[in-house]
């Protein structure tokens, strides 16, 4: 599993949460003695995890994942690390609920790393591959929810439009659900290689030409709708933030540029003066709550895409809390 599995900007992503982790030499852990806390949202098959329970030996990590084959094989990987490690199966908008019932109101680190995890692309049977014959599901949380298939097959024409459009940004959005309609008339959806077979075939010869394989956009966007990855995540950021104790650092792997616009929307929104204009002297309670840490979103670098082509699209942004909200 660690062999096929190479976490995404591992060394950045570490340096980024470290000054909030590695307590100055004699003193105590914040909180009279206890451990700083990490939070992993986005635990999937636990590389990260297992790092920063490495890199950083006084810290406890809290382990948040929807995919409860992803929680199990993940609980086998960091079984070496004993209590350090708790593993809870949630998504991660359910963050606050989960500090709450650890008895845990404040952290000292938060990672994200979003998207779809190594083991939901290399599982066939998950369907969240369009290179590979799958049946149509891409739920992250096998368990709940409905499948990429019922949305294929039940969603009227113009919502489908709108989710290619605003998940996918596939500007062919009305061509493809059109093939869509027509088809699942006489059949119902049930396969990938179907439906990647049949966006092919719908898209003018240009558009095939640009941007990679042409049925990604439309696997991203019913991927997104699935889970409802965005609404998710549009609650889930702004909580993270809240939870950090002041000093306390946040990291966020993104993978597409919607995902990647809430962050930096929420980050932007913390690091801005409330106050209204025209103050001679900005009171505290105005004041930013954030610091930025990187300049824009930083990329991995050539090598790092070299050795793991799904570094490619990643996305990485950090802040610090270093003030309480107005109160």
């Amino acid at each position: 599993m660690s062999q096929r599995h190479v976490p995404v900007m591992l060394q950045r992503c570490l340096d980024l949460l470290a000054p909030a982790l590695e307590a100055p030499e004699g003193a105590p852990a914040e909180g009279g003695g206890r451990a700083p806390v990490v939070v992993d949202c986005t635990l999937g098959l636990g590389g990260h995890s297992e790092a920063l329970l490495t890199r950083f030996p006084g810290i406890h990590l809290i382990a948040l994942d929807r995919d409860k084959e992803a929680l199990r094989l993940s609980g086998e990987r960091l079984a070496p690390f004993g209590e350090r490690a708790t593993l809870v199966h949630a998504v991660y908008d359910e963050l606050p609920d989960v500090l709450d019932r650890l008895g845990t109101p404040r952290v000292q680190g938060v990672l994200f790393d979003l998207g779809v995890s190594s083991m939901q692309l290399d599982e066939a049977d998950r369907g969240f591959a369009y290179a590979q014959d799958a049946p149509l599901d891409m739920r992250m949380d096998q368990t709940t929810g409905i499948s990429a298939a019922e949305v294929l097959n039940t969603y009227p024409a113009g919502e489908l439009v709108r989710i290619l459009r605003v998940y996918g940004e596939e500007k062919q959005a009305k061509r493809i659900v059109s093939a869509i309609v027509r088809e699942r008339e006489k059949e119902p959806f049930d396969r990938s290689a179907r439906l990647v077979e049949l966006i092919r075939d719908s898209l003018p010869q240009a558009a095939k030409r640009t941007g990679g394989n042409p049925a990604k956009r439309t696997f991203q966007a019913l991927r997104i709708e699935v889970n409802g990855e965005l609404s998710v995540l549009e609650s889930a950021i702004p909580a993270a933030v809240r939870a950090l104790a002041v000093g306390g650092r946040i990291a966020v792997l993104s993978y597409h540029s919607l995902e990647d616009r809430l962050v930096k929307q929420v980050f932007a929104a913390g690091a801005a003066s409330t106050a209204p204009p025209g103050l001679p002297v900005v009171p505290e309670r105005y004041q930013p709550r954030l610091k930025l840490l990187t300049r824009g979103a930083e990329l991995p670098t050539d090598e790092e895409v070299a050795e793991n082509r799904r570094a490619a699209p990643a996305r990485l942004r950090g802040a610090e809390r270093i003030r309480e909200d107005a109160q």
